[in-house]
């Protein structure tokens, strides 16, 4: 699954057959539904196609201590089928899968003993949970979802999860649209979680190839973690592997039914359609499911940092570097000005990262991030760079403050000025973008920002920003104490103890 300027930038180039921010304004139809739903419409005639996104706030953010990794297993399990999509007899699978879900607990729970576990006790439910694995294959049709979609003309079938909701997306031609609807409100009405242990194995799998043996996953991880000390923001979406290991049906579809009920989800509907008869399929299909008590928001605040956090990671790969500092989430000012902040660091060849590190020959490469891991809980402004030989990270981390302190103290001139904004007039104006990109878009800020407006206030608020804002803002959040520094270093360049980059603060 997403960083807030680069989505605004995206949701600016997807105006496709949109002349300006008020004509989008005119554009957008909403529904709400008696029991939460909300539906976003837009017609576009430009193609035969249409794009249905379905969002829910249901993220890594929203799982308790026992179900970490939950909202991303969720999301596998959800292509696994229906009561009547993916078997071939529900009545016979439904057997099986009970008697597999008792002995996968008892496994579970026997492996949780650790070193005081009975191994013939595991080996003996390890052997029987295979065999009722081997005999729900019977029942099991593979694909099918998939297969569906494909036959009916359909691209982007497939789903994300991130720290701040689950998005399931499609495209497919727009006289289409009510064979979604029945396969989509299947899937939320009629879900059957099967291949649960099958699934939970290829999640472990998918973790050692994104994250333990990848440098820059594992330097993600260790680096969120040390900045998040408090917040669950620093808990990885796919959960640590003694949280995978221990997820199971019963936690899944406990999350499932709170986190996807319709009064916690966002539709969006972009294309080729006729909005009453939209409206009317979606009360049709979906008006029926019961909205449900939401679930709390977070309450855990992450503590004011009393000094700066630095990590190293040991890994045989060329090194990086990443650097955090703690900012507050949208719609507050300063994230504006943090918004145009990055794109005068990073946003080009023209950017002052790529003149006076990329250029000075000091990196391969060095950006900035607004907004990062999520947008709905205060946030952290990111910067990552990647040194040239024979530069190393402390060389571009030297290079990097050099150019937060210029933020601080040197007044951006007019002309920077006029380049970001004039980027941000022409991103209102680029055209041939597609249906998804919109539905994505509206989806995204209708569900993270509480509201797809939010958008249209963003352009007008990057106008307000002077030089004295971004040198306050500077000021304010770039400062040692509030940073967090992540190193990759190969296990031969460890640095003696007490060496650090120097420091122009």
């Amino acid at each position: 699954m997403k960083l807030i300027r680069y989505l605004l930038i995206l949701f600016l180039v997807a105006l496709s057959g949109i002349a300006s921010a008020q004509d989008l304004a005119d554009r957008v139809v909403e529904h709400v539904f008696p029991n939460g739903l909300k539906l976003l419409m837009i017609k576009r005639d430009t193609s035969p196609t249409v794009a249905p996104y379905i969002l829910f706030k249901a993220g890594s953010v929203d799982e308790s201590d026992d179900t970490r990794g939950i909202a991303h297993m969720l999301e596998h399990m959800l292509f696994k089928g229906t009561k009547t999509i993916g078997t071939k007899d529900y009545k016979k699978e439904k057997v099986v899968l009970a008697e597999i879900d008792r002995i996968g607990d008892a496994l579970d729970l026997e492996r949780a003993k650790g070193p005081r576990a009975d191994a013939d006790k595991v080996a003996e439910l390890e052997k029987a949970l295979k065999a009722q694995q081997e005999l729900a294959k019977e029942w099991i049709v593979t694909g099918e979802y998939t297969e569906i979609y494909t036959q009916h003309g359909s691209t982007g079938f497939n789903a994300g999860t991130s720290v701040d909701y689950t998005i399931y997306t499609v495209e497919l031609p727009s006289n289409k649209l009510e064979l979604w609807a029945l396969l989509e409100s299947d899937r939320l009405k009629n879900a059957v979680l099967r291949e649960f242990y099958v699934e939970r194995e290829a999640v472990k799998e998918e973790r050692r190839m994104r994250v333990d043996t990848s440098p820059g996953g594992k330097l993600y991880e260790q680096f969120i973690a040390a900045a998040f000390t408090a917040h669950p923001y620093g808990m990885p979406i796919i959960g640590w592997p003694s949280d995978i290991a221990m997820l199971n049906r019963r936690k899944a579809e406990e999350f499932f039914k709170i986190h996807y009920a319709p009064n916690n989800s966002v539709m969006v509907i972009v294309g080729n359609i006729d909005i009453d008869d939209t409206i009317a399929l979606i009360d049709k299909y979906f008006g029926d499911r019961q909205s449900q008590p939401l679930p709390s928001e977070v309450t855990t605040e992450e503590l004011s940092q009393e000094g700066e956090r630095r990590i190293e990671v040991e890994y045989d790969a060329e090194p990086q570097l990443m650097i955090g500092y703690h900012k507050p989430t949208l719609p507050h000012f300063d994230d504006y000005v943090l918004d145009m902040i990055s794109a005068i660091l990073s946003d080009g060849r023209t950017s002052r990262f790529y003149k006076n590190i990329v250029e000075e020959g000091i990196a391969v490469s060095v950006n900035s991030i607004n907004g990062y891991p999520g947008a709905r809980y205060n946030n952290l402004f990111v910067l990552n760079g990647t040194p040239r030989s024979p530069h190393t990270t402390l060389d571009v981390e030297a290079a990097i403050y050099a150019e937060l302190e210029r933020l601080k103290t040197e007044p951006v001139s007019e002309k920077e000025f006029k380049r970001i904004l004039k980027q941000v007039d022409a991103s209102f104006i680029r055209n041939l973008s597609s249906n998804a990109g919109m539905a994505q878009q509206l989806a995204f800020y209708e569900g993270i920002a509480g509201d797809w407006r939010y958008i249209l206030g963003w352009r007008e608020n990057m106008y307000k920003i002077t030089p004295e804002d971004i040198m306050k803002v500077a000021k304010t959040y770039f400062t040692k104490s509030n940073r967090t520094v992540g190193t990759l270093v190969k296990k031969e360049d460890v640095a003696p103890a007490g060496d650090d980059a120097e420091d122009n603060e």
